[in-house]
């Protein structure tokens, strides 16, 4: 399994994994050129991509789902309300594949399992992505206002986890937002704070993973330096020992090998397959 996540903010999201033969991206929040640019500069033709599947319907995980799916037919995986809340994207000759949270489904030799998460959205999922030949798992949960059982469940034994630190609380307080955005960011259906994203890694943290990347930093109410030292801060004094980096929103990130990281942490690691 490798992963990169090609971007990660409040202007776009997008997650490139690759299993085997098999290519999907989650989410498609960036115009189509640019998730074009993005898998080009990490050696991907955006006409090997298998699949999108789209976590929820809002715009900075869905601008480019339909033109690219249309240019380069890509079947869309999504839940069925999420089509009818992002609807206006779509022109009638997409491949659209619903799928419901609950209920994994096969991408190649990818296994998708979707589980609802709090946030505000139509239908939001976190996805749990495993390779078959391998059984590297890869866990993401972007946007959430608080980790439920279910997300804990899905993300659970993940060997690489991409996770959300979306704000510094001081810095959401002091920013220039509306009190009732400042609010909404804030609530149990918003996004996770550094801290609470620190508490859940730990929480999430076992022998095997091997790396965490924080996400959907917001440009305006946090830094990528206070999310680091906040949850590596955690990591570290709970005994984790993989790598832990922050997405930008502008460039991708290096094209992770999960064998790779696994062996760094030594013998052992490797999963039972």
């Amino acid at each position: 399994m490798k992963v990169s996540v090609l971007g990660s903010g409040s202007r776009g999201n997008s997650i490139l994994v690759m299993g085997g033969n098999t290519r999907v991206l989650v989410d498609a929040g960036f115009s189509a050129k640019a998730l074009e640019n993005r898998l080009g500069s990490l050696g991907v033709l955006p006409e090997e991509i298998h699949a999108i599947v789209v976590t929820h319907d809002h715009g900075d995980h869905t601008r480019g789902v339909g033109i690219f799916a249309r240019r380069h037919g890509t079947p869309i995986f999504l839940t069925d309300l999420t089509r009818e809340a992002c609807g206006s994207l779509f022109r009638g000759t997409e491949e659209l594949r619903p799928y419901r949270a609950g209920f994994p489904f096969s991408v190649g030799s990818l296994r998708v399992e979707p589980f609802l998460t709090a946030h505000d959205a139509r239908d939001p999922v976190a996805l749990a992505l495993t390779d078959t030949e391998t059984g590297f798992k890869l866990g993401v949960a972007t946007d959430l206002g608080r980790p439920t059982s279910q997300v804990r469940h899905a993300l659970s034994q993940s060997d690489v986890l991409v996770l959300e630190a979306n704000h510094d609380p001081a810095l959401l307080h002091q920013s220039n937002y509306p009190a009732s955005v400042r609010s909404r960011i804030a609530s149990s259906h918003g996004h996770l704070s550094n801290e609470a994203a620190a508490q859940l890694a730990v929480e999430l943290l076992h022998p095997r993973l091997a790396a965490v990347v924080l996400a959907h930093l917001s440009a305006e109410c946090n830094r990528p330096d206070l999310a680091e030292a906040v949850v590596g801060h955690a990591l570290r004094g709970a005994g984790y020992e993989g790598i832990l980096q922050v997405a930008e929103q502008d460039t991708p990130t290096q094209l992770m090998d999960v064998a790779e990281l696994q062996r760094r942490l030594g013998p052992g690691q490797l999963p039972l397959i």
